[in-house]
């Protein structure tokens, strides 16, 4: 059983901590028991978990979450050893994937993490590292505020003096992790507000910037506008678009996420758009279920569930719609990696491969172990460092392992957390969303060039 003081040295910990009322859970959306009673205990979703895999723990598989999901529901409390097993969760939903019963986890972990947010309190240094992630990270323009200063830090050469020096990991793993995850940072002017199709106009496609997306990969937005003109879409940026609430349902910040989700409702249901499009896994696989997130809200039910019904991701936008652009050779050998919450969550994965497949001269390799995460998953890198390092060094492995040239993904925190693993390797690959390997070969030889430069140069 692994310690669940998660490697710090610190005896194990087992101790109660009910809430006032004794019940783990509340009335309010608890972990539904006839999704509970649909999984039958096979352990097809051991292999395919990263927790179980590291540990072996059956706490930490999905069907010991299962588990401990019941005994909540069934009057136990709600106790600290219990929320550490639900806190362990990455939340990839590989397991739904392999599941043969068609248990819904995602709905499960969701459900408990809502009522974990609300009924557990954190000891001081988790809640207030919470705090300070969730003051910042759903916020464009407070994130943008930071590539000055991180801009600076890099380019004086201090970043790698630090980093020879030792001093973030002496400092602590969050501290250091965070570090070694910031993407080299260059200038790329905003898109403007509406960009027109080139030749005849086949769709009108309103786009999430994002937040992670927009403040530090913004050349993935550029290429992603580029490609759908391209493509024949009229592209709407509506300005002030904010947070789309994913960070924040995927951790249990419920209230939080739908008030996100409200203002992005409003900001995009009167542009005439005939799809919305996503370039970020995790923000899309959130905005596909906004239904079901504003089910109960009066206002926004119906509006919810309309907007759910036109989000699609770049890749299957663009499969459905079916290429019109020309596509120049680009003769590199790339590996492609699922990002979780576009293969699991969304079940995207033909998609993105089939127009990778239809760029000439383009060679596409396979990853080992696809189903298992690279370790990022939204914040949890940040709160678990270490095991986190453990699944990003696997991953990097594997794909060192492909003997590709390009690393390409359609998830900035899977850029960042590969990234930072293929450099402790000290292996140097180039990197890539898949909307820049597209908007290359449209582009021509001289844009192909740019996928190339190794991850990190100026």
């Amino acid at each position: 059983m692994v310690d669940s003081t998660w490697g710090t040295g610190e005896p194990p910990r087992d101790v109660l901590g009910p809430v006032a009322d004794g019940q783990a859970f509340d009335d309010h959306h608890p972990p539904r028991a006839d999704l509970i009673a649909d999984c039958v205990h096979c352990g097809f979703c051991l292999p395919t978990c990263p927790t179980y895999v590291l540990w072996g723990a059956e706490a930490d598989s999905p069907r010991g979450r299962i588990y401990l999901m019941n005994e909540g529901v069934n009057g136990e409390p709600l106790s600290g050893s219990m929320v550490e097993h639900f806190d362990k969760c990455l939340g990839c939903m590989s397991c739904v994937t392999a599941c043969p019963s068609g248990v819904k986890y995602d709905r499960l972990i969701e459900d408990t993490r809502a009522q974990v947010e609300r009924r557990y309190a954190r000891d001081r240094g988790d809640a207030l590292l919470r705090r300070a992630i969730f003051a910042v990270f759903p916020y464009p323009r407070r994130l943008r505020l930071l590539r000055g200063p991180l801009m600076a830090y890099q380019k004086s050469g201090l970043q790698k003096l630090v980093s020879r020096s030792g001093l973030l990991e002496r400092l602590g793993p969050t501290l250091a992790t965070l570090e070694s995850l910031a993407p080299r940072l260059r200038k790329v002017p905003p898109p403007p507000r509406r960009v027109a199709a080139r030749g005849t106009r086949r769709a009108v496609v309103g786009m999430l910037t994002g937040c992670v997306q927009g403040a530090f990969f913004p050349e993935v937005n550029s290429a992603t506008v580029r490609i759908l003109a391209a493509e024949g879409c009229d592209v709407v940026i509506p300005s002030g678009q904010g947070c789309c609430g994913a960070l924040s349902v995927h951790n249990g910040r419920r209230e939080e996420a739908v008030g996100f989700a409200r203002r992005l409702i409003e900001t995009f249901e009167h542009t005439g758009m005939d799809y919305f499009v996503v370039n970020a896994a995790g923000c899309g696989s959130s905005l596909k279920e906004y239904g079901e997130l504003l089910a109960d809200d009066p206002v926004y039910a119906r509006r919810a569930a309309a907007f759910a019904a036109k989000v699609r991701d770049l890749a299957e936008l663009l499969d459905e719609l079916g290429p019109v652009a020309p596509r120049h050779p680009l003769p590199i050998t790339v590996a492609y990696h699922d990002a979780c919450h576009l293969a699991h969550a969304q079940g995207v994965r033909a998609q993105p491969r089939a127009l990778l497949r239809g760029i000439p001269e383009l060679k596409l390799r396979e990853i080992a172990d696809p189903e298992l995460c690279c370790g990022s998953a939204g914040i949890w890198n940040v709160l678990n460092p270490v095991p986190a390092a453990e699944l990003g060094d696997r991953k990097a492995r594997n794909v060192v392992a492909t003997g590709a040239e390009l690393l390409v993904t359609a998830n900035p925190g899977c850029m960042m957390q590969v990234a930072a693993a293929l450099r402790r390797q000290g292996a140097g690959m180039a990197m890539a969303h898949t909307a820049q390997v597209l908007d290359a070969s449209i582009r021509g030889p001289v844009a192909a060039g740019e996928l190339l430069a190794r991850w990190g140069d100026a």
